[in-house]
């Protein structure tokens, strides 16, 4: 435990894992089954309850709870997980419960910024570079994408999916699945075109946001049904990565997509 600083007050569980210059603040606990990463920071009265395996660089704001008992009724008390990538920061007063049964684990990736009063329930599974503004409520099994934005005060639906690289306006409802790519807001929701803008950001080429306009557009601003426009888009698009992530998605929807 090479440079591990631990505040008097708190408390730590014999069987907690500490790395390297982890420092753990004033009135923490830390329990059992839990591994805390090199150069992690857990501020005041955080709570990190039990089975969490939480990656190096990560911050865990005061209040905040990961690893508390997951709130499903099917539960029976099962060993399960939360699992934080590398350099994740959770805010003040979050909550993150452990996973059930049906997937063993709650995880988050790498680089991710959980704001405060953020709840991410049992079954969770968020990608890396997300970021969750503060209020976002999470419910059970919700899947969530990589570099995805989801805005303050923003309830999402058990089983929902959320494509890469989405973009979800605050104090919006999220009942369906969010295709990868798109802006969408609102309650009820509705698509407002691609997250240009932030697919810009992040290096995307300019044929490839040529082709996402194009799915976009057959998808969603044409009178065909998905069918059609599956079979329309594997005839008339470039088959490139992020268009055929894209028409995958749709596919495989099972709650129906956002249109």
């Amino acid at each position: 435990m090479s440079g591990v600083k631990v505040h008097p007050t708190a408390i730590v569980d014999p069987g907690a894992e500490l790395g390297a210059d982890v420092e753990v603040g004033p009135y923490v606990i830390i329990g059992p089954s839990v591994t805390i990463g090199d150069r992690s920071v857990l501020a005041p009265h955080a709570i990190v309850e039990r089975n969490v395996r939480l990656g190096a660089g990560c911050r865990v704001g005061a209040g905040s709870i990961v690893g508390g008992d997951p709130q499903d009724l099917k539960w029976k008390g099962e060993e399960t997980w939360v699992e934080v990538g590398d350099g994740t920061v959770v805010r003040e007063y979050a909550t993150i419960n452990r996973g059930t049964a049906q997937s063993w684990k709650t995880t988050i990736g790498a680089k991710c910024l959980v704001m405060s009063y953020v709840h991410l329930a049992h079954d969770c599974h968020v990608g890396n570079e997300v970021i969750l503004s503060n209020c976002v409520q999470l419910a059970g099994h919700v899947i969530v994408g990589d570099a995805v934005t989801i805005g303050g005060a923003s309830g999402v639906h058990q089983f929902v999916k959320i494509g890469a690289h989405a973009f979800i306006g605050g104090m919006s409802r999220v009942a369906k699945d969010v295709p990868p790519y798109v802006k969408a807001a609102g309650s009820p929701m509705e698509l407002f075109g691609l997250n240009t803008i932030g697919l810009e950001r992040r290096g995307f080429a300019r044929e490839t946001l040529h082709e996402l306009k194009k799915a976009y557009t057959l998808f969603f601003r044409s009178d065909v049904n998905v069918s059609q426009a599956l079979e329309r888009a594997r005839a008339e698009l470039k088959q490139l990565p992020e268009v055929e992530l894209f028409l995958k998605f749709v596919e495989e929807s099972e709650r129906g997509v956002l249109v």
